[in-house]
């Protein structure tokens, strides 16, 4: 009996074009009191990373593939695959690594290995929706002499910031300074010259302020002025709002905000209603804030971002957006007053009106969602990092 165990060092969240970094310790968990006889030994052991993708057959149609490959590897093969027994289809992987070779262990000894491997950035974000479905795992493989394969799999989390595909790495060491007293490889500078890009990037892109106003109406008239600071956030930010009905002609009499996110099937993909299929656009809410602001002049509403919900993206399959979905309840009465007279020259028991005719409308305002920090998502929402399997 070996144990294999993998461990993430960092966390299991990370940013495309980052570097993973694994553990893999190999131990024989007999005492060391044991004969010699009780050696254990493994012919091989390999790592790979790979994205399962899964799609929902009542709402994408996806095209015939044009060639099946078996996805049952018989106990006679030893031909490292993954995906074996995943769900889906394997859309992108990283090559395989060899991490040993013939390897004896006395009973009581273990040995550690390290893996490391820079995520691909042409990938998508890891995702769970309605439609469909982009799985991260790290994979290592181990085989026992004449005995099949066995598999350890270590789930990903991965965030995918647009736009660094088209950066070139910079050639110049002026551009890129870097330590003389550490020893680094190119690669290594590069993940680390991508890491930071990213982090500028998405503090430039979530730090600009601006106040945006817009005026908020039915058919009847100005309800109101709905004020944002910004469009543009990142995961784990608040969503603050601010709404002046002081300025309307139209009483409010209630109204509700909803973070959501719009899941999308591209329309060459989406399955046609008739043949039974569910719809091709999704929502999911993710926070909601609820008022009754009858005699209301100002209010506001902060809705926080969570950590593990996925930024934008848009593949050629599906897209997710985000958005800020409003309901407001308004009365069908102009100039409606429901509160009793200031002044009366005796007391008088005073109720209000036991209905009131109200109209319903609904407006949308799209926002943008980026990616966070990796260590901030681990720590804010952790998972598993470490996974063990006996041979």
């Amino acid at each position: 009996m070996i144990e294999v165990v993998a461990e993430l060092s960092r966390g299991p969240v990370f940013l495309a074009g980052e570097a993973l970094e694994c553990v893999v310790t190999v131990t024989n968990p007999l005492p060391p009191t044991a004969t010699s006889a009780s050696s254990e030994a493994l012919a091989w052991a390999s790592a790979q990373i790979h994205c399962q993708f899964h799609a929902s057959e009542s709402r994408v149609a996806l095209p015939p593939p044009d060639s099946s490959q078996p996805d049952v590897q018989p106990e006679s093969q030893t031909v490292f695959l993954p995906h074996r027994g995943e769900r889906g289809q394997c859309i992108l992987s990283t090559p395989p690594k060899i991490l040993f070779c013939d390897l004896r262990l006395d009973p009581g000894e273990s040995k550690s290995y390290s893996y490391s491997e820079v995520l691909p950035i042409e990938g998508p974000p890891s995702f769970r929706g309605q439609s469909v479905k982009y799985v991260y795992k790290l994979t290592i493989g181990c085989q026992r002499v004449n005995s099949p394969i066995t598999l350890l799999r270590v789930p990903l989390r991965v965030l995918v910031l647009t736009g660094l595909q088209d950066v070139r790495f910079p050639q110049d060491e002026a551009v890129a300074p870097s330590s003389p007293f550490l020893e680094e490889d190119e690669g290594g500078k590069k993940d680390s010259w991508l890491a930071e890009l990213a982090g500028e990037r998405l503090m430039a892109a979530t730090s600009c302020r601006s106040l945006h106003l817009y005026n908020i109406s039915d058919h009847r008239g100005k309800v109101g002025t709905f004020g944002i600071f910004k469009s543009v956030y990142r995961l784990g930010e608040d969503v603050v709002g601010t709404l002046n009905l002081g300025e309307g002609t139209v009483a409010c009499l209630q109204f509700s905000v909803s973070l959501q996110t719009e899941e999308c099937v591209q329309p060459e993909y989406q399955r046609r209603r008739g043949a039974g299929g569910a719809p091709s656009v999704s929502h999911v809410t993710h926070a909601r804030h609820q008022e009754s602001c009858l005699h209301t002049t100002r209010t506001s509403f902060s809705l926080p971002i969570p950590l593990s919900s996925t930024p934008g993206f848009c593949t050629a399959i599906v897209s997710l957006k985000w958005r800020l979905h409003f309901e407001f309840v308004t009365s069908r009465e102009p100039g409606l007053v429901l509160l009793p007279p200031m002044e009366q020259p005796e007391p008088v028991t005073w109720t209000g009106p036991e209905q009131v005719p109200v109209d319903t409308f609904s407006w949308d305002l799209p926002i943008k969602v980026l990616p966070t920090s990796p260590t901030l998502a681990s720590y804010a929402a952790p998972g598993p990092s470490t996974s063990t399997i006996t041979i």
